[in-house]
Parts: structure tokens; C-alpha cells; sequence
């Protein structure tokens, strides 16, 4: 892999402060200082050319720092342009026709002090039940409008979902109005004001909040946790070198930008002295959240998260010893801000290890001997918060070479008012008096740039099934017989694909120019991926049509550069006509995608049916999938990680001692009597026992 150079930073870096600053005075000093920036971002390299620059660092050419810039001008003209950093230059700038860029947070932030002095506004809030006086009282979610055939996309809009907060400490979702305004960024004001047909006034129940004061009113906290501390007194695992990490066999480089959050480059694995390469780039590059409520206007629901706000603008600055425990690591993100200043996240990316249970563990029956060895984990998470949700995202590597990504949703519930036992019609749940819950759905896609063994990857279908041999024929006469049946995706139009979990589904990227010695199977990656419910809104519905992306579990297309974001480069007020993104990419599906570079785009997620548990605060739910080798090792990659106990038979019938005994001493037994016997635990073994028997 190639390195860091005399301080220079390496091509997949993100811009850095002074990088970010320079870009902004180049574009002011060319096109004026009244320009808005809504994205200053690395504009990653060429494939080719960084790919070039990889194999020879010391001689071919260093891929140029160039930044990608997006500004809104007066009159409300979006600019897409690209900054030369070392060459001082601007060598594109192009105006866009209907196109809206992402909304930053400063947009957003905007709108709650535009509602709460908007006539109409103020109106709707005393018809709902609200004194004038307090208006202050009243806040918003502003969400782009997502499309709305009313407005179009010529005009930058967003509509502002409505609650009432009595305390500053209440919270704001068991208090939903029943009336959205749409706000106009370029006008700066409030353009209409969408009323249902029936009035749900303002809920006067009591509140029920999560914040330390409140739960103490109720009775306070449980006090029966004992404290749980994890310590690495010798210091961690893994070898920092500017943003390239070394853990464990695995080197790869940790990027960010202001949509996708976390990006991970040129992932390889060290196997016995072979550096082998996996993936050129991972990266989760899309997600949507349709809402199930067909009533207008609650069909704009549908919110795009990542293209239309950025998980990397809503990451949070992590806390030690809360969002992540243990020995730990931060790196920063830079951004800049509308007016051309720059802003800093703290601790937006956390690296640590973890315990990750049992690696491998076998104990033989006939004389108690017995192996096990515990494995690690090492993980690099980001914490973002779209609104009333929070996503904690976990890229996760193990030593057996799998590679995990689990994503935990928790925050608040996007809630919408009811009037007293209101028939809900099936869209949503009563979650506390006054508050409906709507159906949703979060679907994330994950971006696979394949380099499995080299950059010539075939993806197949591995569906079990049971041998089409009857039974009492020669071939399957017991009628035992089952097996994997492999399917080779062959165009981009075929591998639009979906799961069955009847089968077992999933998908294998191979190099099927390179064979597995014992096996002979093609070396490859195999997408294990169980939590994949299909896009419930129907085909051509406003979702469908936008987000592209989530019609089908897989999609697989022909690397091609620039191709990263699969609901399109500019996603707020899109109409789906046409279909931008992997749709448009995709075309008539005829292009070839056997044994060349790839990507395979998977959508996953989960369908959520509110319930009052989730209420006022939901517990975190995970998802998770792997990214598991298949065939690409001669043997357990992982026999090496030394084990916490062994013993071997021969051990045993000589009377020796263990062969390993490296347990964890800080371990302790739960239960003990004054005379150290065990009271409730049952046998005294722990991972030094094996079986009693069969």
C-alpha cells in the first residue's frame, strides 16, 4: 500500500482545514464573496490513477488534491465546480439546471426561528390550541420537501414538521401538530401551509420524558448494575499511520466525507507474507426511509438521509467512556461552513477493539481435552443524527478475515398527532395519548468496490435447494440430498436480484481466475446479509421512482468513475422522471460485468411497526450483514491467534499440565461461599473444562 510521504497527505485523505480554506478563497476570489458553500469535499482521484500510483508510489505520478465544490449563488443558481488545490485553479464550474444540492445544517437550523414568526403559522398554532405568546415554545423538523409537483424543483424548498414543547426538557415528539409549512430558502420565507382535513388539536396529556429529572420523579434509576470496566494496560493493537490503520493481518485507510460518513480504501489482508487485496472501497452510500402513510402529505415522508443531508454533515462528536469504551482512538472532521468559514467535529470517528467471544473452541468427548481460543474485534464507528433518529454505524473486522456491518437505531420516533382512540386505518400506532407513530421502513445501501484477489470479479447467487433427483432415483434415493447452487450474473440487467431467505441467499464475489488449492473453487467474498425486506411502496410510487437503489437487494454494475452515489449526485426535490442514479447507470442492463471491475450495491435494512416500547426514547435496535471469506484461504486464517487454554490428549494421558493456560486472570467467579466453594454457578470450570461426555 502506498504511504504518507514527507507530510504529504495520502490521495484518499480528506481535505484538510487548509485544504478546505484555500478552495473557498480560490472560488470567492473567482466568482464574488456572496456565495453559500453547501459542500467542499475531496474529490477522489481516478480509479486508474490512483490504482497506478499504488503499485509505485516512489515513481508514478501523485494523484493531484483537487476539491469538489458546490455553491449556491444569489438568485438561488447552483454551481457544481472542481478546485486544483496545488495548481491554484478552477477547472470546472458549471451551472445546474433544477437541481438542489444537499441541505446543510445550518438550513435546517434556520427554519425554527422562520415558523415561529410566520403570521400563518402562529395562526395555525392558536387554531391547534397554542397561546401566541408562546411561539417559543414551538419547534420543527425541517425536512426537504422530498418532491412536490406543487413547487417542482426550480425553487429550494423544505417542510417543516411541527411540535409543541411546554419545558425546554419535554420532549418535543409527544407533542405533534397537525399542520406543515413549507419554507422557501430563497425567499426566505413561509410559501404555503399544508392543514389536514381534520383538526387534531394540541395533546393535553401529561408528559413522560427520558431525562435524568424525570426518571427520578418516577422513581429513579435502577441501582442493582455493579460496574463493568474494560482495560488495555499495555496499550492497543492496531498502528496508526496518518489515516492508514494496521490491526491484526488486515491494512486499509479510514476516509470521510460530509455524505457517506465513513469510507474504507484499499483493504487487504496479510496472508502468511501475501498481501492480498479485497476491496478497493466500502462505503454505505445511500439510504431511504419511506413512511406508510398514504394521507397527504405525510407521502413526502420519505427521507433520503444521506443524499439529502450527509451522514458525515449529522455525525456527532463522540464522548470517551459513553459512545465508545475502552482504549480509545478519535479522528476529527472538517467541513466547511455557508458563509466560508470552516468547522470542526470533534471525535467524529472512533477506532477501538472489542472481545469478540469465542474465535474457535473444540473439546473431544472421549478424554477432556480441549482447545479454546477467544477472538478480538476491531471496530471504527461514527454516531449521526438525522433529525429525530440517531444511526450508529460499525464497521467491524475479525481475524478470521470476515468483515462486519452492523448498524443500531435508536433516538425518537417521527410522530404525527391523533385525535382521542382515533382509528389509525392499519399506517401507524398509538404510542402515548395523542401520539401516532407511523410504519416505516430503513433501508441502507452498501457500496462494494470489488478487488477480490485483483480487480477481475464475477458476483454469483448461491441459493440451497434440494436435489431435483426424486426420491428412489439412483442420483437422490433416500432423498437426502441438497446442495449450493451457484448462478453467474452475467449483465448488469441480471444481477438485479433479490433475497429468499427460503434459500438461504447470498451472493459471492469471486475471482474465478484464481482457484482455492483444496477446494478448486473460484478465491471470493460472500455477502451474507439476512435483514433484506423489499421496498413496501409500490412500483411507481414517488419512493420507488427516487430511490432507485432499493427496488432490488443487489444490483451489480461495471466500475466506472464517479458512479457513488446510487439515488444520484443531487437528491432533495427529485422526481424519480427520470430516474437518476443506479437506474440511469444501469440503462437497458446490457452491459457485461463478468470477470472485470465491479461493484455490487446491497440494499438492507428494516421494517419497523412502532410500538409504546419505542416511546419516548427506543431502545437500540441492530442490523447487521458479513462480508465473509469463501475459498480465499488454504485453511482457518485465524490458527494463529493464540488460545486463552489448551490441553492435547497426549497432555492428558501423560498427566501434564495444560499446553496453554493463558485465561484471563482478572475473570472471577460470580457467585463464591467464605470456603471458595461455588454456590450457584455449578461446576468450577470456565474455559478451562471440557465436556463430561457426549
Amino acid at each position: 500500500m502506498g504511504s504518507q510521504v514527507a507530510n504529504l497527505p495520502y490521495p484518499l485523505d480528506p481535505l484538510s482545514l487548509d485544504e478546505i480554506n484555500t478552495a473557498i478563497s480560490l472560488v470567492k476570489k473567482a466568482h464574488g464573496e456572496t456565495l453559500l458553500f453547501n459542500v467542499v469535499s475531496l474529490h477522489e482521484p481516478r480509479k486508474a490513477e490512483f490504482t497506478a500510483w499504488l503499485a509505485s508510489p516512489e515513481t508514478a505520478p501523485r494523484p493531484k488534491r483537487v476539491a469538489d465544490v458546490v455553491v449556491i449563488a444569489p438568485g438561488g443558481k447552483v454551481f457544481d465546480g472542481l478546485v486544483d488545490l496545488a495548481g491554484g485553479s478552477i477547472t470546472k464550474w458549471e451551472l445546474l439546471d433544477g437541481e438542489q444540492p444537499i441541505i446543510t445544517m445550518e438550513e435546517l437550523q434556520l427554519v425554527e426561528h422562520i415558523v415561529r414568526k410566520d403570521p400563518k403559522v402562529i395562526e395555525q398554532c392558536v387554531i391547534s390550541g397554542i397561546p401566541a405568546e408562546d411561539m417559543h415554545k414551538v419547534y420543527c423538523d425541517p425536512w426537504t420537501i422530498g418532491y412536490d409537483e406543487r413547487f417542482g424543483s426550480k425553487a429550494r424548498l423544505q417542510q417543516a414538521l411541527m411540535y409543541y414543547r411546554p419545558d425546554i426538557d419535554t420532549c418535543q415528539y409527544q407533542y405533534p401538530l397537525d399542520f406543515c409549512p413549507i419554507y422557501d430558502a430563497d425567499k426566505g420565507e413561509i410559501i404555503a401551509i399544508d392543514i389536514p382535513k381534520i383538526r387534531r388539536p394540541l395533546s393535553k396529556a401529561p408528559a413522560v420524558d427520558y431525562h435524568p429529572a424525570a426518571v427520578e420523579a418516577r422513581g429513579g434509576y435502577r441501582t442493582n448494575l455493579k460496574p463493568i470496566n474494560i482495560t488495555q494496560p499495555e496499550g492497543v493493537s492496531f498502528k496508526l499511520t496518518g489515516r492508514e490503520i494496521e490491526w491484526q493481518n488486515w491494512k486499509f485507510h479510514i476516509g470521510f466525507n460530509y455524505r457517506e460518513g465513513i469510507i474504507l480504501n484499499n483493504i487487504t489482508f496479510n496472508d502468511k507474507g501475501a498481501v492480498r487485496p479485497i476491496f478497493h472501497r466500502l462505503s454505505l452510500a445511500e439510504m431511504v426511509v419511506p413512511y406508510g402513510n398514504p394521507e397527504r402529505p405525510h407521502h413526502r415522508k420519505h427521507a433520503l438521509d444521506q443524499g439529502e443531508y450527509g451522514a458525515g454533515y449529522m455525525t456527532n462528536s463522540l464522548a470517551l467512556g459513553c459512545d465508545c469504551k475502552g482504549s480509545i482512538h478519535y479522528l476529527d472532521a472538517h467541513f466547511p461552513t455557508r458563509a466560508g468559514g470552516v468547522r470542526t467535529i470533534k471525535n467524529a470517528i472512533c477506532i477501538h477493539e472489542e472481545d469478540a467471544g469465542i474465535l474457535f473452541k473444540h473439546s473431544d468427548f472421549r478424554d477432556d481435552s480441549v482447545i479454546v481460543t477467544r477472538g478480538r474485534k476491531f471496530i471504527i464507528s461514527q454516531v449521526f443524527t438525522a433529525a429525530n433518529y440517531e444511526y450508529a454505524i460499525y464497521w467491524i473486522f475479525h481475524q478470521d478475515g470476515t468483515i462486519q456491518l452492523e448498524i443500531k437505531l435508536t433516538g425518537i420516533l417521527n410522530t404525527y398527532a391523533m385525535l382521542e382512540d382515533e382509528d389509525t386505518n392499519g399506517w401507524g400506532t398509538q404510542v402515548f395519548p395523542g401520539v401516532n407513530a407511523h410504519n416505516h421502513q430503513h433501508l441502507f445501501c452498501l457500496r462494494v468496490d470489488a478487488n477480490v484477489d485483483g480487480p477481475d470479479n464475477t458476483v454469483f447467487v448461491n441459493d440451497a435447494v434440494p436435489s431435483e433427483a426424486p426420491v428412489g432415483s439412483p442420483e437422490n434415493y433416500y432423498g437426502n440430498g441438497f446442495y449450493n447452487k451457484r448462478t453467474k450474473l452475467e449483465t448488469e440487467g441480471q444481477a438485479r436480484t433479490d433475497y429468499n431467505g427460503a434459500t438461504s441467499r447470498t451472493w459471492e464475489i469471486a475471482n474465478t481466475n484464481k482457484l482455492n488449492p483444496y477446494s478448486k473453487k473460484p478465491v471470493s467474498y460472500k455477502l451474507v446479509s439476512r435483514e433484506v425486506p423489499g421496498l413496501l411502496p409500490k412500483e411507481g410510487s414517488l419512493v420507488w421512482k427516487r430511490a432507485p437503489f432499493a427496488r432490488h437487494a443487489v444490483h451489480v454494475t461495471k466500475y466506472r468513475d464517479d458512479e457513488l452515489w446510487p439515488a444520484g449526485r443531487h437528491v432533495p426535490q427529485t422526481s424519480g422522471e427520470p430516474s437518476r442514479g443506479i437506474s440511469e447507470w444501469i440503462g437497458d442492463g446490457a452491459a457485461p460485468i463478468d470477470n472485470t471491475d465491479l461493484v455490487l450495491w446491497h440494499t438492507f435494512g428494516v421494517t419497523h411497526f412502532p410500538s409504546p416500547e419505542d416511546f419516548p426514547v427506543m431502545p437500540a435496535e441492530p442490523m447487521t450483514l458479513l462480508l465473509r471469506p469463501r475459498n480465499f484461504f488454504a485453511g482457518n486464517p485465524a490458527m494463529d491467534v493464540a488460545p486463552s487454554f489448551c490441553t492435547t490428549p497426549s497432555q492428558i494421558a501423560a498427566g501434564r499440565e495444560a499446553v496453554v493456560d493463558a485465561s484471563d486472570r482478572m475473570s472471577r467467579l460470580a457467585f463464591e461461599g467464605d470456603d471458595g466453594t461455588v454456590s450457584m454457578n455449578g461446576a468450577n470450570g470456565g474455559c478451562c473444562s471440557g465436556n463430561n461426555g457426549p
